[in-house]
């Protein structure tokens, strides 16, 4: 027989925990579930609908209510996973008897390609950093990381220098859900690190900073954001037409790796992906790369 439950917020700081401690979901992806929950609340309270108790059919109409103001697949993807989570929650802790979110089916997620940077336009990125500006060796320090060790750009703002072993050449990643992985470090990052560092120690630190690797010009963590400003802005200096983020360096790294005969296994363990159907979408980009060299090159084609 299920729970009563007694307080809403009681309830929702019991989710919340459960997400963050017994999941292990990252910060973004408990902020993003708790929106769309508060979604579904606002939905329920205004049709008069316990959000607890919610039939399969009230649930689809929800489900429906949503869909039609979301174009995008992949978010329309993540607010059923965010429905899927809330009542998997409820099951769990035993206030609901049946999960009525079990046979919710949304949108199938196209694969997309991931937009990857040539060795030529790393190159030119690399070279449109302005050494002598005072944000100069970090920003080179920064994309070496990003495209020497296929790290995400929230691993990057979060990475401490407690973790970073120069000696043995190797950092201690936090990825998503909180799972650590040991990632090398490459001769080229580890010596413009080695640059920001000696520049960092001129910086004023603010006392949460004193531990990450990567701050601002106030002293403080950098945030996500920033990082993709100056990606952008270094794109736009070097001619790069490509929409280009700190996770293009991440598929580059991966892209590059496969070229030259790294197996994909090895590749899977240093992008920290759970499952090796998330690392093989980069065998599509090689395939499309032979394909391109068929149409480009072969006589019969020209």
């Amino acid at each position: 027989m299920a729970k009563q439950v007694t307080h809403d917020t009681a309830l929702l700081r019991e989710y919340h925990s459960w997400l963050r401690l017994e999941r292990g979901f990252s910060p973004n992806t408990v902020e993003a579930y708790e929106m769309d929950l508060d979604k579904l609340r606002t939905y329920a309270e205004a049709n008069g609908i316990d959000f607890v108790h919610m039939d399969f059919e009230q649930l689809e109409a929800f489900i429906f209510e949503q869909f039609k103001n979301l174009r995008s697949e992949a978010t329309q993807a993540r607010v059923l996973a965010g429905i899927h989570s809330w009542f998997r929650f409820l099951l769990y802790k035993n206030y609901i008897d049946q999960d009525p979110s079990e046979l919710l089916e949304g949108p199938r997620k196209s694969k997309h390609l991931p937009t990857v940077l040539s060795l030529d336009e790393v190159n030119r990125l690399m070279a449109a950093i302005d050494l002598s500006s005072n944000e100069g060796h970090r920003n080179r320090a920064m994309l070496e990381m990003l495209y020497g060790s296929g790290l995400r750009v929230s691993e990057l703002v979060n990475l401490q220098l407690s973790k970073i072993y120069l000696n043995e050449h190797y950092m201690l990643i936090e990825g998503k859900g909180s799972k650590q992985r040991l990632v090398p470090l490459s001769p080229v990052a580890e010596e413009w690190f080695g640059y920001w560092l000696q520049e960092r120690s001129t910086w004023p630190l603010k006392p949460e900073s004193r531990d990450i690797a990567f701050v601002n010009r106030y002293g403080r963590p950098l945030t996500r954001a920033m990082v993709f400003t100056i990606i952008r802005r270094l794109c736009t200096e070097a001619g790069i037409t490509k929409t280009v983020s700190p996770h293009t360096l991440r598929h580059s790294f991966a892209t590059h790796l496969l070229q030259n005969g790294a197996d994909l296994r090895v590749i899977q363990q240093l992008l920290g992906h759970e499952d090796l159907a998330t690392t093989e979408i980069y065998t599509h980009v090689d395939v499309q790369d032979l394909r391109k060299a068929i149409l480009t090159y072969h006589p019969a084609n020209k």
